[in-house]
């Protein structure tokens, strides 16, 4: 192997190893818990069971809701190597950061090491640095076989600008651009690089694990609901109040939820059937059902949220007109001093131990 080959190889391993993904979180309500959504991208070929598995989703219909697909798609559809996937989970914020909330956890195998653990296993979505950290490893080259170790996938449950959004946690492939992202994911190229604590789109660097904020959809859930801010990102849906409501956003719908009666039996064991969800006192008006439309406007009936006993509706009026202007995605205010400063020391670092490695290179050829 040439000297060249192994310097890639050494340089790439650094990139890997020293590249945070801690997002900011400081929320401070009460209920300092969110759902977020991370990437995983397989290194092999395998099925959606084995992914849920992996990430301890609890219920299946989760998993299909955060990547939109049917909600007939078997657990043991396959899923393709390198093919990338949505992950749900919730986020909690403590202590000026998110992290997933004690799922997922992975217990070592023979063989198995820290980074690669971080960077196969969890398609780089964690470093094996913040993993032995996370779990009080004061070696990271020292774990035992059926040690049980709690993976901190990064997240955020802070607002954007005064907006609630849906943090997705994106790892960057080679190749990508800043604008290139922020128009895939409906953003603007101002708001990652201030999210990131990045000065310049130059910044970006291959498999960094970027802070994308996800447009929600707007309801009519109100604060009193246990299901409160129900946030559902474009493109995806949730289940909710026991399962007995389904909700999804689309982009097409111009960002109003729509939610209705699920085929779900309810989750709650102290509901043996899903209340009624009648709309305006009739019997007539169910959830979802349109009531009147002229021109652009249409009134429909909306979900409003749930308590133990009862799901709530309520009327609510849409506009049916294509969208325009302004995409109204949420802003936010430039990253702190010390995540720049961070960041420009990791380049100044990299660039150092680069300018040694060659000089290594070309001293044993």
């Amino acid at each position: 192997m040439s000297y060249a080959k192994v310097l890639v190889g050494v340089l790439l391993f650094i990139t890997l190893a020293t590249t945070s993904t801690a997002f900011t979180c400081n929320t401070t309500t009460a209920k300092s818990t969110c759902n977020s959504l991370v990437d995983y991208v397989s290194p092999n070929t395998t099925v959606l069971s084995t992914i849920q598995s992996l990430f301890q989703i609890m219920r299946f219909h989760d998993l299909l809701g955060a990547n939109g697909f049917p909600n007939f798609t078997s657990p043991n559809e396959t899923l393709q190597a390198q093919q990338r996937i949505k992950i749900p989970f919730t986020c909690r914020c403590e202590n000026g950061t998110g992290v997933s909330d004690r799922a997922p956890v992975y217990t070592v195998k023979k063989d198995d090491g820290l980074f690669h653990i971080a960077a196969e296993i969890f398609s780089r979505l964690v470093t094996y640095q913040e993993i032995a950290e996370f779990n009080n490893i004061p070696d990271a080259n020292n774990i035992s076989v059926g040690q049980v170790l709690r993976i901190p996938l990064p997240c955020s449950c802070d607002e954007v600008e005064g907006v609630k959004v849906v943090h997705y946690a994106h790892v960057v492939q080679p190749g990508s651009s800043v604008d290139q992202i922020a128009t895939e994911f409906g953003t603007t190229t101002p708001i990652l690089l201030n999210l990131n604590g990045m000065t310049s789109a130059t910044d970006l660097q291959p498999y960094q694990v970027l802070d994308i904020p996800l447009k929600a959809c707007n309801s009519s859930v109100n604060s009193s609901s246990l299901d409160y801010p129900l946030l559902v990102a474009n493109g995806t849906y949730v289940y909710t109040a026991n399962d007995c409501v389904n909700c999804k956003c689309s982009s097409a719908n111009n960002y109003i939820l729509q939610c209705e009666a699920s085929v779900l039996k309810p989750s709650s064991k102290t509901w043996s059937t899903c209340p009624a969800m009648h709309c305006n006192g009739t019997s007539s008006l169910y959830l979802g059902n349109v009531t009147t439309s002229t021109n652009c406007n249409q009134t429909f009936c909306a979900y409003s949220g749930f308590t133990n006993k009862d799901i709530f509706t309520t009327l609510a009026t849409e506009s049916t007109c294509p969208a325009g202007g302004p995409t109204g995605s949420p802003t936010s205010s430039p990253g702190s001093d010390a995540s720049k400063t961070g960041m420009q020391g990791f380049r100044w670092n990299f660039l150092f131990i680069s300018i040694q490695l060659i000089f290594l290179c070309f001293t044993l050829s």
